[in-house]
């Protein structure tokens, strides 16, 4: 973990230290998780390094304290955005410290690649030699949460002379492999991988998934009645998975559309690693089932893929079809709720290093999208302060130039279960993006909502007639929260995130970040129908089944604040300084409590059909047993709470 990073607002540039022999170590750029314990193997020595050396701004605090103005309603620069050039001209980092470390790359054998256009970083490759001699390290294979990934054995450093340019280094660790969609189907046989020796060229459609019936068209619509109770009560149904439709009924966005509200000018990117070949063809196919009257016309959709890289050393892991079921979700949610919003798609190059911040960095350079929703993050914060750094940096950017940027708070619940003490997930803990949590939700057959409590899961599983183990059952997957230990409490925090939370996780009586900001539907029990090009037994074609996880929250309320900017003729950018500040006291955001409930799920024993058998178990809403909880008021669990309609809309 990095305390020491831990600012107001957000990272300092921590500066380098000098050493004898005139280089310069690259603060905390070492993983935690690499140590010596963990190492399993050397790097070998001819394998092609792909890096990015991230460039200082020339003043970090003076574009943190504008992104705070034109963010904050009460600044006299509120929403007085800047153009990209406006922002290298002021903050990026001059020509000269781009040559400069172009020409000490160049001369340490690495061959340059992409200088982007806002001067973030200078790309480069080489082999595993040239980066332990150029940086002073020795790299390793480490085992780290089921996975083998390479490391260096110490903090990077660089000449002296650059210690002023170089923020940090990303690419020679793969800290970013740990990067993980935050999506899932809730079923009871856990997700099938693709084969990891597949590369992203040759990946299949992701193994078929469907939902087994009774299944519910609506909250409530049908109950269990043939199946023992639970807690003395007879369950209904999970819902079959939401339409786009119920959604925007739920949420308010009919309303704004018979205003004339419906996205159009707004343009929303999706951020994820690889792309799935049958994404606009998955994509209209699922508008033409279930929303015919909001097609997604191909002059709505575009993509801008970074090629996968042929001279990277095969992968340790590899999924590129699971997150192709990540980019179908995030497509088909932000389209159904905002249906006139123009949707870009920016996909990473690979599953070696994500690159899901040079993909992020695109977007943000060149402003092609005006909201960025990111449905992936890490277990936990023990994400190498390089990648921090630099992510910070490109945050940072995106609320200069009012582009709102949306991070789904993860799917663990409070990360006791996998890390031992609860954490909040890092990207969504970062100051300036917004953290969506998640929900379960309750709409009924007119499409309103009957309620909305957070999503932590509680299951027991029906066997021989009993649910075993008894109410509230184990936990099984819920939205992420609490309070970070990387960053401090933002300004936009203080005085509403109660000092019980704000404090958790802190020595000295510091505050941190909490997470999350707001919340949408997640709860993959009261979640979203999808449709997708999936492989089934009797081959590969489109199907339909619910998802959910925060990874359905993020680009729900990236929907709804396309909507918003529609309706309010202005890209509301980084959106928390208002959210805490204009909406916090208001009916425009529904306060999220907890509700006693459950449902009863049906799913097939082998993913697919009946053949294998069906496993019944009671879904808990709102699982009680863990460090995060659904309150009154701002909670670590769904935030402020729940857009609520026309006055969310309109006041934010």
């Amino acid at each position: 973990m990095f305390l020491s990073l831990a600012v107001a607002g957000g990272l300092a540039a921590t500066p380098a230290v000098a050493s004898a022999d005139s280089r310069a170590d690259i603060p905390q750029s070492h993983p935690s998780w690499a140590s010596p314990t963990a190492k399993v193997a050397d790097a070998a020595s001819s394998s092609t390094v792909d890096f990015r050396v991230y460039l200082n701004l020339r003043d970090q605090s003076g574009a943190e304290a504008a992104a705070q103005a034109v963010s904050d309603p009460q600044s006299r620069t509120y929403r007085q955005y800047l153009t990209p050039d406006q922002v290298r001209d002021r903050f990026a980092p001059s020509d000269q410290t781009v040559s400069a470390v172009r020409n000490w790359l160049t001369s340490s054998g690495f061959r340059i690649g992409q200088v982007p256009a806002n001067r973030a970083y200078v790309e480069a490759k080489g082999s595993t030699d040239q980066v332990q001699r150029a940086f002073a390290v020795t790299l390793g294979k480490y085992a780290v949460k089921g996975q083998t990934l390479r490391a260096a054995d110490k903090n990077l450093s660089v000449p002296a002379s650059l210690a002023g340019a170089v923020l940090g280094v990303v690419g020679v660790d793969q800290a970013t492999n740990l990067f993980k969609p935050n999506h899932t189907d809730g079923a009871d046989t856990p997700a099938a991988k693709q084969d990891k020796a597949a590369g992203p060229a040759t990946a299949p459609p992701s193994t078929g998934f469907r939902n087994s019936g009774p299944c519910s068209a609506y909250y409530g619509e049908k109950v269990d009645s043939t199946d023992p109770a639970y807690q003395g009560k007879q369950l209904p149904y999970a819902p079959c998975g939401y339409t786009p439709a119920q959604l925007r009924s739920a949420y308010g966005l009919d309303q704004a559309a018979k205003l004339g509200a419906d996205g159009k000018g707004t343009t929303i990117a999706i951020v994820d690693a690889f792309a799935s070949p049958t994404i606009y063809a998955d994509a209209s196919e699922y508008a033409k089932r279930n929303d015919p009257a909001h097609p997604l016309t191909k002059a709505q959709f575009s993509q801008h893929i970074f090629p996968a890289n042929p001279d990277q050393e095969p992968p340790d892991q590899c999924d590129a079809s699971g997150w192709y079921g990540e980019e179908t979700l995030d497509v088909e949610a932000a389209h159904g709720l905002a249906p006139g919003a123009d949707i870009l798609y920016v996909g990473g190059a690979d599953c070696q290093d994500l690159s899901l911040d040079t993909a992020l960095n695109y977007v943000v350079a060149g402003h092609k999208a005006d909201i960025i929703s990111n449905s992936y993050g890490d277990t936990g914060e023990d994400i190498p302060a390089d990648e921090v750094k630099a992510f910070n940096q490109i945050s940072v950017q995106a609320a200069l130039e009012g582009i709102g940027v949306y991070f789904s708070s993860g799917d663990n619940g409070d990360e006791v279960a996998r890390l031992g003490e609860p954490s909040a997930d890092f990207s969504a803990s970062a100051p300036w993006v917004t953290a969506v949590g998640g929900t379960s939700l309750a709409v009924g057959k007119d499409g309103k909502r009957q309620f909305e409590t957070g999503w932590e899961t509680g299951k027991s599983t029906l066997t021989d007639g009993a649910y075993d183990p008894a109410f509230p059952g184990t936990f099984n997957g819920g939205a992420g929260g609490g309070t970070s230990r990387l960053f401090e409490q933002p300004f936009y925090q203080k005085g509403i995130v109660p000092d019980a939370l704000s404090t958790k996780n802190q020595t000295g009586g510091a505050k941190g970040r909490v997470v999350p900001d707001i919340s949408a539907v997640a709860d993959p029990n009261t979640g979203f129908l999808v449709g997708q090009t999936q492989t089934f037994p009797d081959g590969a074609y489109y199907d339909q089944y619910r998802i959910g996880g925060t990874s359905l929250a993020s680009p729900v309320f990236a929907g709804v604040m396309a909507v918003a900017d529609n309706l309010d003729h202005v890209h509301h950018g980084f959106i928390n300084p208002a959210l805490y500040q204009l909406t916090s006291h208001t009916s425009a955001i529904k306060d999220v409590q907890h509700v006693d409930g459950a449902v009863q799920r049906v799913d097939f024993a082998n993913g697919v059909d009946a053949s294998e058998g069906l496993l019944t178990s009671a879904r808990v809403l709102d699982y009680p047993n863990l460090t995060i909880h659904t309150t009154k008021g701002y909670d670590d669990v769904t935030g402020l709470g729940a857009p609520d309609g026309l006055a969310f809309l309109l006041l934010v």
